[in-house]
């Protein structure tokens, strides 16, 4: 899921984890991928025990990316006119936009009134010009593997947001510095944090935790996470 939310594991899983004593070289390349989630179960453990101001930051790959503001490029690629690579300054420069909403985690926990400031993504893909044959975003985080996606219509919807400041402040790198998908309807797993590519694609594609299991479409309200 987001950093701010992960899918939950069996206390044995916490358990054989924290016993094997597993060392951060495990948290990279193959090795790494292949055990992100029982990284994202520990990461919630440790969100869940250290919350701060009503955040649980977790993670699938047991790391954070860095952000270096320098060579930061946001790239929007696939079925445009007009492939863009951003910089952090240019994605600065574009309209701002601000709203206050709710983020829900698919775990049972939320954060009322966050105060977001971005940028929309009609902006953002007025610069690309989509080709008619796109039909959806796929996001792609700096903490590989993750990924998700919208469809365009969900995309842009008003309360859609590219964030890359929260409560007033740049985002923090565990909030997902430079920039992350805010969409308040759905869970949080859909808010690609620590975002680094945008890839128009002419169907949505399955996301991280979509191939584990959770829902496509993550409607706060309406979807356990789990199943279609």
């Amino acid at each position: 899921m987001s950093g701010d939310e992960a899918r939950p594991y069996g206390r044995r899983a916490f358990l054989g984890l924290m016993a094997g004593g597993l060392s951060s070289l495990l948290w990279a390349g193959p090795v790494g991928r292949a055990l992100s989630p029982v990284t994202s179960a520990f990461s919630q453990l440790l969100g869940n025990l250290l919350p701060v101001g009503g955040w649980r930051i977790y993670t699938i790959s047991g790391s954070m990316p860095l952000f270096d503001a320098n060579s930061f490029r946001l790239e929007i690629t696939g079925l445009v006119r007009k492939p863009q690579q951003l910089t952090y300054a240019q994605l600065l420069a574009l309209p701002r936009a601000e709203q206050v909403s709710n983020f829900h985690c698919v775990t049972g926990w939320s954060v009322a009134n966050v105060r977001w400031g971005g940028v929309r993504f009609h902006d953002l893909l007025a610069l690309a010009e989509p080709l008619p044959s796109a039909k959806a975003i796929r996001f792609v985080s700096l903490e590989q593997p993750y990924n998700d996606s919208l469809s365009l219509d969900q995309a842009l919807l008003p309360n859609v947001l590219l964030a890359y400041d929260m409560d007033g402040q740049p985002l923090s790198r565990p909030h997902g510095a430079p920039a992350r998908v805010v969409i308040p309807e759905m869970y949080g797993y859909k808010g690609v944090k620590w975002l680094t590519r945008m890839e128009l694609v002419d169907h949505q594609p399955t996301g991280y935790w979509e191939g584990l299991g959770y829902d496509q479409n993550a409607w706060v309200g309406r979807s356990n996470g789990y199943g279609t």
